[in-house]
């Protein structure tokens, strides 16, 4: 990144910063949402030929420097304003586009308000999904704030309720990991979060797809991780990473020469050799059936893998039975089922009384 990226990027940071200091400060609560900050960038305008020109979000800041002159969401936007001319006109443009997905109602419904209470996961038993597409990365980067807020307050939980290890173990099933987007700070996440009782499994296709999204990162990641699985493949990173952590193994090597001329001579050799308990070629025809283990004390051992027909829940996968599928949509339907064994609280209200509490609610 050259130095005017850089800077530029910092700026940009800065404007997230004052702005959403002042929503979380100033707004009210029912307005503490991206919403209100994607609406503020909106408003915003810069004038190359025309410094002194001030826009709606200007008027703002210099509202709030009136009454609180230290405010930490002024100082952040001060620092931004040092950007000036065709700077700060790249750095609005920016961050359109970086926040259009805010311009889909949907989208700004669903982050207006915390109705998942991810702080109380780690109190209880609690199953938890994230489901998106597999083929539009569009909205993969609401999976991936759902994560760092998940990781963010249970941490806090632990350390400020619990003495530092949450009551129920929480087990985070990333499949598809890389294609979610990437979790800030996750190589700092990995080291920290087991001690709280939280643990993440990545699920990759390769490791390469991890060194693309986190770059240098990508081995502390994996450092991290007390248990690897390997069920095959034939990527060259994944491959070689796993011919190294298998070792070797010791060989014994039997050589035979015989020398031919006007007298015949014969000699023997015998060597130690190393070899690779498995090369790369090996482990690239692996048997589909078989995977490798690696536990953190232990060394890597071959296995089958675990046929899930036999599992006692089988039965309750929509693989066994497809009237076991999962419906989201009646799930979320909102249609009132009645059961014969539901309870229900009757209340009788007579039409004069309905119509006082119109009357009321009008005035």
């Amino acid at each position: 990144m050259t130095s005017k990226a850089y800077l530029s990027t910092q700026a940009e940071t800065l404007l997230y910063t004052a702005l959403i200091g002042y929503i979380y400060y100033e707004a009210p609560k029912n307005e503490q949402n991206f919403s209100t900050l994607v609406e503020m960038i909106n408003a915003m305008e810069v004038r190359e030929d025309d410094e002194s020109f001030k826009n709606a979000v200007d008027l703002l800041f210099d509202a709030l420097e009136q009454k609180d002159p230290d405010h930490f969401a002024l100082r952040q936007y001060k620092k931004y304003k040092l950007a000036a001319g065709k700077t700060a006109k790249s750095i609005l443009i920016s961050c359109g586009a970086r926040l259009a997905p805010f311009d889909i109602a949907e989208v700004r419904e669903i982050t207006m308000y915390d109705e998942l209470e991810l702080d109380l996961v780690g109190d209880r038993k609690t199953a938890l999904f994230f489901i998106i597409s597999d083929t539009d990365a569009t909205f993969n980067f609401l999976v991936s704030m759902a994560y760092t807020q998940l990781f963010n307050l249970l941490c806090e939980r632990a350390d400020d309720k619990y003495g530092g290890r949450l009551p129920v173990h929480v087990r985070c099933l990333i499949d598809e990991a890389a294609n979610i987007g990437q979790i800030p700070n996750l190589e700092k996440l990995m080291a920290t979060i087991r001690s709280r009782e939280i643990s993440a499994c990545l699920v990759l296709q390769a490791q390469s797809q991890l060194k693309a999204l986190y770059k240098d990162n990508m081995d502390t990641i994996i450092g991290n991780c007390d248990s690897s699985l390997f069920l095959g493949g034939k990527e060259e990173t994944t491959l070689k990473s796993w011919s190294a952590l298998l070792g070797k193994e010791t060989i014994d090597m039997y050589n035979t020469s015989v020398t031919k001329g006007t007298q015949e001579s014969h000699g023997q050799n015998f060597q130690k050799l190393g070899k690779d308990l498995m090369s790369m070629d090996e482990l690239a025809v692996m048997d589909g059936g078989k995977c490798l283990l690696q536990v953190r004390g232990v060394r890597p051992f071959l296995s089958r893998k675990y046929d899930i027909t036999k599992h006692p829940n089988y039965k309750y996968l929509s693989d066994f039975n497809p009237k076991n599928t999962f419906d989201i949509e009646k799930y979320l339907s909102t249609h009132l089922r009645v059961r014969p064994d539901d309870l229900f609280l009757n209340y009788e209200i007579s039409p004069s009384e309905l119509a006082e509490e119109s009357a009321d609610d009008t005035e």
